[in-house]
Formats: C-alpha cells, structure tokens, sequence
C-alpha cells in the first residue's frame, strides 16, 4: 500500500456576492417574510422593544403594524381592540371605554407604550400610549 495522500474535492463554488445574491434572495424569500423582515427592521431603527421580547409587567415601547381593529365589549364596557404585529409576533392593543379612534385602522403603522399584561396566553397592552406613522412611510 502507499501512503499517497488523497486528491483534494474541488472547493465548491462561493455563493454569489453582493446584488445578485441579495436579489436571489428576495425572489426566493415568500412576500409575508420579506414584509416581516421589514418590520423588524423598522421597530430596530425606532429604538423599540420587539414584541417577542416583551414579557408580563414589563414596560415597553413597540411598533408595528395593525392586522386587525375589532370593537369587542369587556365586562359590559366598548373596548376598541386591535392587533399590532412588528414581523416577530403579535400584541393585542385595547383601548377600554372607546368604540373607535380616527386613524387606528388595519394595515397602519403605529408606536405604542405601556406595560405588558398577559390575558390568556396573549400579550395585552390595555391604554396605551400611541402615535400613528404617517401614511406617506406606510411602504
């Protein structure tokens, strides 16, 4: 037997840098992550806390974007009820005593603060205090 070393496999080729990749990626990635993606960025840019981050009792400041406004009674009261979604979960944001805000619709962009509760294995952010994006920076 001889003691040849072995041919080396050739490397495999490196991905591709730069614009193309990112470009692949983008066409490979679905459109619900590339928007969750965004998201996260944004709430990373506005110094926010992201919503898988956040536990009970904890005082935060989140941003996202609102999926779903429902007016929902609780214990005989208006609650005006939306969900806020920053691409890493979801957040249920009540405003007790309202039955509607103008400007808290779905697909709107807010910034909302308040201590974290947690209602039935769901994060609640009961009164918050809040600032809606404008809508020219909605995309």
């Amino acid at each position: 037997m001889s003691a040849e070393p072995r041919p080396e496999k050739p490397a495999k080729p490196a991905r591709p840098a730069g614009r193309f990749r990112r470009m692949i990626e983008r066409l490979s990635t679905s459109q619900e992550e590339l928007h969750s993606a965004e998201l996260q960025e944004d709430a990373e840019a506005a110094g926010c806390t992201r919503i898988c981050d956040c536990h009970d009792r904890q005082i935060v400041k989140v941003t996202g974007t609102l999926r779903t406004v429902t007016l929902r009674p609780r214990a005989g009261v208006p609650a005006l009820e939306a969900e806020l979604f920053d691409g890493s979960a979801a957040l249920d944001v009540v405003w007790l005593g309202r039955r509607s805000i103008v400007g808290i619709e779905p697909g709107r962009r807010m910034i909302a603060s308040g201590r974290i509760s947690m209602t039935h294995g769901r994060r609640v952010l009961f009164n918050p205090k809040y600032e809606l994006r404008p809508l020219g920076q909605e995309h």
